[in-house]
């Protein structure tokens, strides 16, 4: 057999030309690849509207919903409800302390940790983000059929569990080792 080279179109640049068709693992395919699109799209798309108008990221907004659900929390209590590591927790209870969205009140209990808790302006910005947050993931739950979502609620329940059971699986698989 002759080897004519490369296909003139350029074909032997795109990911079938590589040999993709072989490939195991298709990232596009991936279940834990497309969560996370969908998690960074949708999460892109809302924090535009907060950054806006508010001139808050990601970790702030999380912050700031998390302390309006719940009142008063310590920071690693905020961490752990919203999945944030304690130093992005840390920056943005900064960030929000500064632009005088939250106010801190020390534990007597123990000093080495304060409650969070939003201010009157803090309260006010939440009071104002949670309609149109609500509104966007009710326009976001709008891809999925009516008659589907109560199975999707149930998937995206299950996910969650299991995600949390295989990292506590793996950490303590890590710690044995």
């Amino acid at each position: 057999m002759i080897d004519e080279g490369p296909p003139e179109d350029g074909a032997a640049d795109t990911p079938i030309g590589r040999g993709e068709l072989a490939a195991p693992l298709k990232l596009e395919q991936f279940l834990p690849y497309r969560l996370n699109v969908v998690a960074s799209l949708a999460s892109q798309a809302l924090s535009r509207i907060y950054a806006d108008r508010y001139g808050i990221g990601v970790p702030e907004w999380r912050v700031l919903v998390t302390l309006g659900q719940f009142g008063m929390m310590t920071g690693k209590a905020v961490g752990a409800h919203s999945h944030m590591h304690k130093t992005k927790v840390s920056r943005a209870v900064a960030l929000l302390e500064k632009r005088k969205m939250i106010g801190r009140r020390a534990n007597r209990a123990d000093l080495r940790e304060s409650f969070l808790s939003l201010t009157p302006s803090g309260r006010a910005i939440y009071e104002d983000l949670a309609p149109i947050a609500l509104n966007f993931a009710k326009r976001l739950a709008e891809a999925v059929d009516p008659c589907d979502r109560e199975a999707f609620e149930r998937a995206i329940d299950r996910l969650i569990d299991r995600s949390a059971e295989l990292s506590a699986e793996i950490a303590r698989s890590r710690r044995g080792s």
